[in-house]
């Protein structure tokens, strides 16, 4: 891996890990995949959620791996390198 954000990010808790806590708070139960922040444990939801919480929670923190939430998966994505790992 070349990217250092995917290297030096942690374990993190997702603190909602069966829901994206930016839809629920907006009463919106639809969601395609969720995504952990391995910065602060925030679940928000994928791209291809109509919301895409995960990728505006990155452009208002500047948080830069998310992991997927989704059971079976490990793998993580950097937004700032756009590397995948």
């Amino acid at each position: 891996m070349s990217c250092e954000h995917l290297t030096e990010a942690g374990a993190v808790e997702a603190r909602t890990p069966d829901e994206c806590a930016d839809c629920v708070a907006a009463g919106d139960t639809y969601w395609v995949h969720l995504r952990t922040c391995l910065s602060c444990g925030q679940v928000g939801c994928c791209d291809s959620s109509p919301n895409q919480h995960a990728s505006k929670h990155y452009a208002s923190t500047g948080h830069p791996v998310i992991r997927s939430a989704q059971p079976g998966e490990a793998w993580r994505w950097c937004y700032v390198d756009e590397e995948i790992g």
